[in-house]
Order: structure tokens, then C-alpha cells, then sequence
């Protein structure tokens, strides 16, 4: 089974739908046994990062999702959710991330070519960084994904696992170990990203 975290933040029923399209059991919970008891985490995100770590901490699944990812459970944090995986955020201050993932979260405005639309919204393409993810085994380097942003992952070259051009190198996938980030919507790029969360349903 795998666990959705559902802490009032992002688009939990189209995540929740495409697990179910692909014929996988997720469900979305905010019960701290039913996490434990789950194989794999997905730690969804939309917004602000500071609102958003704020509820997270204040639910009490800041703590368990830092626990079971340390105990070696397949944890994929997506867009916002990614971000929270860093040290810490630039967003608007200085805030506190969960640390799973070396990095940072910085604003694309003053990084990316003076011009471009912030937030990026849209499709990118993907170019693979080291070996091959265990997240991309089913696509190809140069398939499309859906991305909704304006602050990016920095500072994470050694977790980097894909990239995409959007006026500069933007991280568009991490990962450390168990612990996987993706800064587009799996769930909202069509066949490739179902085939992304196929893979990690494998790892």
C-alpha cells in the first residue's frame, strides 16, 4: 500500500487517481499508523512552502515521514512536496525544510533568462544526470513532463538525477537513497509520469 500524505496541501485526488489507473493501492491518510504500515510514502505539495511545512509539522507527519524515510521506506516527494525534502527555503525568508535531501529552495526570479514567465508552466523535457534513476527505467531521456513552479532546487548536484532547460538548468528530479523528489506533476504528464510512479512503485 502506498500512503499519500494528505496534510491540506496539493491536488490529492488526481495523485490518488492515477495510482488507481495504474492498478496500485494508494491511499490518502493522515493516520500516523496506517504510514507506518504502508510501503512506500508520497509526500504531495502545492503553494507556499512555509504554510506548507507549517501544517505538516503541526499535524505531527513532519516527524513520521523524516522516520520512515531514515528506516528506509521509498518516499517520492512531488513539486512542493520535493522542495520540502531540502535543508531549508528561500521562499519569501528563511525556512526550515525536513532535511532528507542536501539543498535548498531558491527563486527562479534573477537565476533564469530576465523574460520568461515565472511560474513556469508547462511541459519540459528531461535530461538524465549519472546513471540512469531507478525512477525513469520506463522513459527515455528527452520525454516531456508537466511542471508548475517558481522557486527551484539548488545547491543539490550531488542528489541530482534530471534536469530540465527553462531559461538556466532547473532541477527537475532528486534522490538520496530511498528518499526520490520530482519538481513537475507526475500526475499530470500524461503516460510518462504514470510510467514514473510504475517505477517507483517497483523500488
Amino acid at each position: 500500500m502506498i500512503a499519500i500524505i494528505d496534510y491540506g496541501v496539493g491536488n490529492l485526488f488526481s495523485l490518488a487517481s492515477s495510482f488507481a489507473y495504474i492498478g496500485k493501492d494508494a491511499r490518502l491518510t493522515s493516520d500516523v499508523d496506517e504510514i507506518r504500515r504502508a510501503d512506500r510514502i508520497i509526500l504531495p505539495g502545492v503553494g507556499a512552502f512555509e504554510d506548507a511545512a507549517a501544517k505538516l509539522r503541526e499535524s505531527g507527519l513532519a516527524d513520521i515521514v523524516i522516520e520512515e524515510a531514515r528506516s528506509g521506506k521509498p518516499l517520492l516527494g512531488i513539486c512542493l512536496g520535493m522542495q520540502m525534502l531540502f535543508e531549508k527555503s528561500y521562499e519569501y525568508g528563511e525556512h526550515k525544510g525536513l532535511s532528507l535531501i542536501k539543498g535548498s529552495v531558491k527563486p527562479m526570479k534573477g537565476y533564469i533568462t530576465e523574460g520568461l514567465k515565472i511560474p513556469q508552466i508547462g511541459w519540459n523535457s528531461l535530461s538524465f544526470h549519472g546513471e540512469k534513476s531507478k525512477l525513469f527505467k520506463y522513459i527515455n531521456e528527452g520525454d516531456f513532463v508537466y511542471f508548475v513552479h517558481s522557486f527551484y532546487g539548488a545547491d543539490c548536484e550531488d542528489s541530482l538525477i534530471a534536469s530540465t532547460e527553462y531559461g538556466g538548468r532547473i532541477a527537475a528530479a532528486v534522490a538520496s537513497g530511498n528518499v526520490y523528489g520530482t519538481q513537475f506533476h507526475p500526475e499530470k504528464s500524461g503516460e510518462v509520469g504514470l510510467s514514473i510512479l510504475r517505477a517507483f512503485c517497483e523500488i
